[in-house]
């Protein structure tokens, strides 16, 4: 077996000669009518019916935009709801979850607005323990089998929680610090049922656990991450290269070695979603491109 250090770099090398994926980038912001209304687009979903989810922080609209893909609006909702809208994602039911980095609320609505439950997840970061002015609290959710919920709080207390369907907190592991189940600033979660995968994004490194919190492991060769998701048997990471100058990226990976399957350059690396037939969707925030843009990457046809 090669040390830890001899593959990574094995892996490393292995990225260089990724295949490029077959998707088409799509800019979708410019297509919106409502586009100069639109603040930074920090976070990107997409439900099973083909509807598409923007969480924007600009106080000329409604954080949470549902639109087709063709740049349609078909509904929105939300103002006031929000102090620093950070990441939406939609559950197995196809219902619509937002996390706020601002206060730590993470909220669950229906596919039409309406709120059906608020989890307050409090002990805000203050002070020097922010990672930026305004963005102290949670940044993420997975959502793990039983109704299990999984949330990374890493704009501050460097930490992962767990949560019952019901809202009640059930576990909470991490803290500040480059070791094994430490944290600078988990910035993205994802589950495939049985292993958590944690986007620790300033110590470089994609950690892995059980789902009661046990560390599996850890890749160091995938840049800097930012956003997970799994889908179809594989870990779909967006982030940023760790060469200089660097550049936003979306991986494929395969969950058992970290080997990277496919790539493709991304409009920018802070939030990703993937549909069951690998459409990718990103957003153009935080250190890419424009960040009031976002992408829809069809398959190639």
């Amino acid at each position: 077996m090669l040390p830890a250090r001899a593959t990574t770099f094995f892996l490393a090398c292995l990225l260089a000669y990724a295949q490029n994926l077959p998707n088409q980038e799509v800019p979708l912001a410019a297509k919106m009518s409502i586009a100069s209304s639109l603040g930074t687009v920090s976070s990107i979903a997409a439900d099973e019916k083909g509807v598409i989810y923007i969480l924007q922080r600009g106080d000329k609209a409604d954080p949470v935009i549902a639109i087709d893909h063709d740049g349609r609006v078909l509904r929105s909702w939300g103002k006031g709801m929000f102090a620093a809208p950070h990441s939406i994602r939609i559950d197995p039911e196809g219902n619509v979850w937002t996390v706020d980095a601002g206060n730590s609320m993470i909220l669950k609505f229906t596919p039409e607005g309406r709120k059906l439950q608020e989890i307050a997840v409090g002990e805000i970061a203050t002070g020097d323990r922010c990672a930026f002015p305004g963005l102290c609290g949670t940044t993420d959710i997975a959502f793990g089998p039983a109704g299990r919920l999984f949330i990374s709080d890493g704009y501050g207390n460097a930490r992962i929680l767990e949560y019952s369907s019901g809202g009640q907190r059930v576990k909470v592991w991490g803290s500040a610090g480059t070791g094994p189940g430490q944290f600078q600033i988990p910035h993205g979660i994802a589950t495939d049922g049985k292993m958590l995968f944690v986007a620790d994004r300033t110590n470089a490194r994609v950690q892995r656990f059980d789902l009661d919190g046990r560390y599996l492991g850890e890749w160091t060769q995938l840049g800097r991450p930012y956003a997970l998701k799994f889908v179809n048997g594989a870990l779909w990471l967006a982030g940023m290269t760790l060469n200089q100058p660097s550049s936003p990226q979306i991986l494929k990976v395969d969950p058992s070695t970290g080997k990277v399957l496919g790539q493709i350059h991304s409009p920018g690396p802070h939030a990703i979603d993937v549909s069951a037939d690998e459409e990718l969707f990103a957003t153009g925030c935080c250190g890419g491109s424009n960040a009031q843009s976002f992408s829809w990457f069809r398959r190639a046809r």
